[in-house]
């Protein structure tokens, strides 16, 4: 969405970033009624905050299926408020994103299962606790430990967070400039978005059950088209050898 971010309380005089606090509220008076002073911009990076505290307090109170509740629907609004440009610059793929969007779909396994089954492997148990522990700093086990059963949570995950990105890299595209940056694109740049978003429907198609590395392989490859878009020739070329490669694994 485009907002005038520069913001001057009515109230008081005050001038804050909205794009630094994330709240309309004014610091200098708390007043609601503000102007904006700069033009509209293209924004979607909420500052909204992820805190698994509140539930991590629980954890020896709680059942793993409550907690899993709670941490499903506790990732779900905070990705569903999450974008990817902030004051009209292209931000990066974050990991604290990524650990949400895992967290979410594991933790929604979880439930599942012990909805309807009652059990829950052991090691899919202590994978989902680590996740809890670290999501909100913004931090995953290495694939190497993710349990076979999570296999597709990752790959899922990581496959929709790709999909929403890629959908604030177009935007972006489109708004900078009038559109000008879109027009400009390269062949090797078109080249690489067409074939992430390729690689994203391929997993999506199989549930996300593929390897966790080749997952993580795609995320650096993100990683790589977006600093090539920045100009980086060099990642760009990177991000094109992977996908190359990923060829042979999804």
């Amino acid at each position: 969405m485009k907002i005038r971010g520069e913001r001057e309380c009515t109230e008081c005089g005050t001038r804050w970033s909205y794009y630094e606090t994330g709240s309309i509220d004014c610091p200098g008076c708390g007043s609601l009624r503000s102007v904006g002073t700069d033009d509209r911009t293209e924004h979607t990076d909420l500052q909204v905050p992820f805190d698994l505290t509140p539930i991590r307090s629980e954890i020896d109170d709680t059942s793993t299926g409550e907690l899993a509740d709670r941490a499903r629907d506790r990732c779900r609004e905070y990705v569903r408020q999450r974008g990817f440009i902030n004051a009209g610059d292209l931000r990066d793929l974050d990991d604290t994103y990524l650990a949400a969007i895992e967290l979410r779909h594991v933790a929604d396994i979880v439930a599942r299962e012990l909805e309807y089954d009652a059990s829950l492997d052991d090691r899919d148990e202590l994978y989902f606790l680590s996740l809890l522990r670290d999501a909100d700093s913004g931090e995953r086990p290495p694939a190497d430990e993710v349990p076979l059963g999570l296999h597709a949570a990752r790959g899922l995950a990581v496959a929709n967070a790709i999909r929403e990105y890629r959908r604030d890299v177009r935007t972006w595209l489109e708004e900078s400039n009038n559109g000008r940056r879109q027009d400009k694109l390269t062949t090797s740049e078109r080249q690489v978005l067409e074939s992430l978003g390729e690689h994203v429907k391929r997993i999506r198609l199989l549930d996300g059950d593929i390897e966790p590395a080749a997952a993580d392989r795609l995320v650096e490859a993100t990683h790589d088209l977006t600093d090539g878009l920045r100009g980086d020739e060099v990642a760009l070329g990177r991000a094109q050898d992977r996908l190359e490669r990923l060829e042979t694994e999804i």
